[in-house]
């Protein structure tokens, strides 16, 4: 029966010409240029039916990403692939979206194979154990394979993405995307526990909704991105095949409220209750009808996204007559809800077909839901100023019940503060991370700009917010361990000299010569205090110069005293200012608050860290013309170490370097990049080959070049060959390069020794080794012996 099916589908072939076969490695175009679709009227058609049948017709995919639209029919995709090298190939097809019910794809050989996807099966027994659609396929070699998909949804849009990689183009892209998606839910998680915190302390109930509005939309993403049924729903079935309209739904809901909470509705424009409650009633009516049957399921998921495009409007009208009207709108709330409304329009429009499929209207709710994070923080920033003000007022009425609050609050902001702060200090170090990949994308640097924008505000104030509340017990401690003093209070410096720049301003850092190389005390609460005055530098000056100076003078008992002044041409203090210049939340209550942004906390901590410090502060400033800050610390001073120990793999480069890394693998240009940022005063620059390596050798100033062998356009041999004949220069010729390869042969390495090169080593390459070899190179400058 089987040949008598397969003769049946050669003679269709033949009969019905289909598209000719993809070969990854040599086809041009894209896969979905070679496939074609057609839709079945009998939703119980097999494989057998389609491949007997000579009355379907196909049609083209009209993008990498076809849409076909809110459906329930089943769809029939076919493709064919090649592999025209004498070795197997394997690859990884991603398709189709997390969410859809049934994606199988069948492999037409002398028999069939099929493996099964989509939702509504065991998690684990899908083709790949992964959230996403993916297929394993193994193409032999020298052949042509036919290939079946079928994909059938409840009522949801079906797309018809064809991404084929090779393995490390899949392995590849998933880190990237599962840091992204990480980061994006990390930070959504983090913004609605603190919104709901504050709810429990402020007992607001526009924080109360947005929390939960926060909560449900990384609900509805995670289920749009295949989490929830991977995680929590793994046998597929009912509730999962219905969570992302229970979620869409509820986030609908709690935007709605949050809005009409926090733009007070009620009270400013209430004949918009009678339209907000009209909505309320829709969702209601909808979220019945996902329960009710598959009918109305199906019919669910269109007019749920007609009623959110419904609120979306009805939100913006309000904002619009409530500016015709002039009444007060916080502008950061205005500018948040603008960049979800685009970013939830987009993603709606999407859905009913009114825009094109493609990456940024795919992913337009995440990029709104970042930047409406951003902004509505900041929004929220003045919230909490003009409700504190508000309680400064009823503490004259009723101190005691005040100071039971305040109380309560320190209590919640500690917990808060103490839960927070390891999270969103690994994110900032991954975010750091990435935004220094020279390789990422545009695109890629946006999300992860989005990302570094929402945290940075968030650590600052839940920083702060942690040592007010420790200063407050008296429970802040100093450390106590040895540190270089210089090298922390120059990289403190230089983080300031760029944001000084940045504002147009001069800077002048001046350091004493003798300040002492190894000191005993908190070198983080040292950059602390140092921080939080440059920022109040660069904050307060328009124009003019910063300039810091430094002077350290030795002390019996063996003491340094560190002597410290900052001084700015900012717009400076009068005298009832000054008076209080120390006092917490001072600079609330100051008229430049929306100005200058802040909460006033820095100068209170900085004072209270200088006395544990055992030092002192004071500052000098006069109106319009700026402001000087003096203050003294001593410090003990440690044991200086022997020239052995100073040079141990361990400790950083005594001097920095400026490396040109030139590899061509993404993979390996990745490793590179990690382990070279992980060393202190190194910095470095990639490119992919030997020709891109002598363009930059031109135009940079370069210490030492790690130089792979095998590589396009022009390898490490050439190059090196090339570099080392002088055709840069006689400077740029006798730069030490290291051969970086993964050709362990002895003749390579005689070979790249006598082509000129200093040193050799093989990959993987391990960090202590790398470093080994940068340091000889720094000492030596030139004839370096051979370390394997």
């Amino acid at each position: 029966m089987k040949r008598i099916l397969l003769l049946t589908y050669v003679l269709a072939c033949f009969a019905y010409a289909q598209k000719p076969a993809f070969d990854p490695e040599l086809s041009s175009g894209k896969l979905f240029q070679y496939s074609e679709y057609t839709q079945t009227v009998n939703n119980e058609y097999g494989i057998d039916d389609i491949l007997e049948s000579t009355s379907l017709k196909y049609e083209d995919l009209n993008s990498e990403n076809h849409d076909l639209g809110f459906t329930s029919d089943t769809y029939w995709l076919r493709y064919k692939l090649k592999n025209s090298s004498n070795t197997g190939k394997t690859y990884y097809l991603v398709t189709a979206r997390p969410i859809t019910d049934v994606v199988n794809l069948y492999n037409i050989g002398s028999s069939i194979n099929v493996q099964k996807s989509g939702d509504q099966i065991p998690f684990d027994e899908r083709a790949v154990d992964h959230r996403q659609t993916v297929f394993k396929i193994f193409l032999e070699p020298n052949s042509i394979e036919q290939f079946y998909m079928e994909l059938k949804s409840d009522g949801e849009t079906i797309n018809l993405p064809l991404n084929l990689y090779n393995e490390s183009e899949f392995v590849l892209t998933n880190y990237k995307q599962q840091l992204f998606l990480g980061l994006f839910y990390g930070v959504l998680l983090l913004a609605g526990l603190i919104y709901l915190s504050f709810y429990k302390s402020l007992k607001n109930k526009a924080f109360l909704y947005y929390g939960l509005y926060v909560f449900s939309i990384a609900l509805m993403q995670a289920a749009l991105d295949g989490f929830v049924y991977q995680y929590f729903f793994s046998s597929g079935g009912f509730l999962n095949s219905r969570m992302v309209l229970i979620s869409a739904l509820c986030s609908n809901i709690f935007l709605l409220k949050y809005c009409e909470y926090f733009l007070n509705i009620r009270e400013h424009l209430p004949k918009f209750r009678k339209v907000y409650n009209g909505i309320y009633v829709a969702i209601s009516i909808v979220f019945i009808m996902v329960f009710i049957n598959a009918k109305t399921l199906e019919l669910a998921y269109p007019i749920s996204n007609l009623n959110g495009l419904l609120s979306l409007i009805i939100i913006l009208t309000s904002l619009f007559v409530m500016r015709y009207r002039k009444i007060s709108v916080d502008p950061y709330f205005s500018i948040g809800i603008f960049f979800l409304v685009i970013g939830l329009l987009g993603f709606v429009m999407n859905n009913l077909g009114m825009l094109p499929t493609n990456f940024y209207t795919m992913n337009s709710s995440k990029f709104g839901t970042g930047f409406e994070v951003i902004f509505l923080s900041l929004s929220m920033t003045n919230l909490l100023r003009r409700l504190r003000e508000e309680k400064e007022i009823s503490q004259e009425l009723a101190l005691k019940k005040s100071e039971e609050i305040s109380e309560l609050k320190t209590f919640f902001m500690s917990n808060m503060s103490h839960e927070l702060r390891t999270p969103i200090n690994a994110i900032m170090g991954i975010v750091e991370t990435e935004m220094a990949n020279k390789n990422s994308s545009k695109e890629e640097r946006k999300k992860y700009q989005i990302v570094r924008n929402a945290t940075v505000s968030l650590l600052s104030n839940v920083n702060d917010i942690l040592d007010f509340e420790k200063m407050e017990k008296n429970a802040l401690i100093l450390k106590s361990e040895v540190f270089n003093p210089s090298i922390v209070i120059n990289q403190i410096s230089e983080n300031w000299k760029s944001e000084a720049i940045k504002k147009g301003l001069k800077y002048r850092f001046e350091m004493d010569s003798e300040i002492t190389s190894k000191s005993i005390g908190d070198a983080d609460r040292l950059v602390q205090i140092i921080n939080n005055v440059l920022s109040n530098a660069v904050k307060f000056t328009h124009k003019g110069s910063i300039i810091f100076k430094l002077k350290c003078v030795a002390q019996p008992d063996n003491i340094s005293r560190f002597s410290f002044h900052i001084s700015d041409t900012g717009i400076g203090m009068n005298e009832e200012n000054k008076a209080s210049v120390f006092d917490s939340f001072n600079q609330m209550r100051l008229n430049h608050k929306r100005q200058f942004g802040g909460i006033g906390l820095g100068l209170t901590i900085a004072k209270h860290l200088v006395d544990l410090f055992e030092g002192t502060i004071k500052i000098e400033s006069q109106e319009n013309k700026g402001t000087d800050v003096f203050f003294e610390i001593p410090l003990q001073n440690a044991k200086s170490v022997s020239l052995n120990d100073a040079i141990k793999t361990d400790q950083p480069l005594a001097n920095p370097m400026h490396i040109l890394v030139v590899e061509d693998n993404k993979i390996n240009q990745m490793v590179m990049r990690k382990l070279l940022s992980s060393f202190e005063n190194v910095t470095f620059s990639v490119v992919e080959n030997g020709v891109e390596a002598m363009e930059a050798l031109k135009t940079g100033v370069y210490d030492l070049i790690l130089m792979d062998l095998q590589m396009p356009e022009m390898d490490g041999y050439e190059a090196t060959e090339r570099i080392r004949r002088g055709e840069l220069g006689d400077i740029i010729g006798s730069i030490p390069i290291i051969a970086v390869t993964a050709d362990a042969m002895q003749e390579t390495r005689q070979r790249v020794l006598e082509l000129g090169m200093n040193d050799y080593m093989t990959k993987p390459v391990k960090r202590d080794l790398l470093l080994e070899k940068i340091k000889n190179c720094s000492q030596n400058n030139g004839t370096l012996s051979v370390v394997a």
